[in-house]
């Protein structure tokens, strides 16, 4: 999946926002918890965190396990990971599987005060789902990601 929008404000901020941390939880409504699991350095982590139910349940609740790393791209910041075999699976979740995936995030040229934020998302939900019921759960997903995101650094 990708993902693409304008957002106001500057690359640091919102990446600080995205990328494992404080400020993640208070604003993702998709995400239920997260925990540092190792710390590298101060960009590069190893994180799990729980994902709610989507579509009425339909799709349950996920954990994932992913290696995260953030660091200057030309211009911008890019901060990507990929889902690690790591831990026992916690009771009432589905284990998900994240392939590389980023997000990539550049002021526009014309209106530094501005970003645009690209994301790829390649993600294995995993469990018996339909194609369809994950296709519908990422759009809705990925749109409330940026809405979300857009009020919460307005705060």
């Amino acid at each position: 999946y990708k993902a693409q929008g304008v957002v106001e404000d500057v690359t640091n901020r919102i990446v600080d926002h995205i990328r494992p941390g404080p400020y993640r939880l208070d604003w993702d409504s998709l995400m239920t918890t997260m925990d540092i699991m190792e710390t590298f350095e101060e960009n590069c982590c190893v994180m799990r965190y729980t994902t709610a139910g989507q579509l009425w349940n339909i799709i349950a609740p996920r954990e994932f396990v992913d290696f995260s790393y953030t660091t200057s791209y030309e211009d911008g910041l890019l901060t990507c990971g990929i889902s690690l075999d790591y831990g026992e699976v916690r009771p009432n979740f589905v284990r998900g599987f994240n392939h590389p995936c980023g997000w990539f995030c550049v002021p526009l040229k014309d209106c530094p005060s501005h970003s645009l934020l690209t994301g790829y998302i390649q993600t294995e939900l995993r469990g018996m789902l339909p194609q369809s019921a994950v296709d519908t759960a990422m759009s809705s997903t990925l749109a409330n990601f940026y809405s979300d995101l857009k009020k919460a650094l307005k705060t």
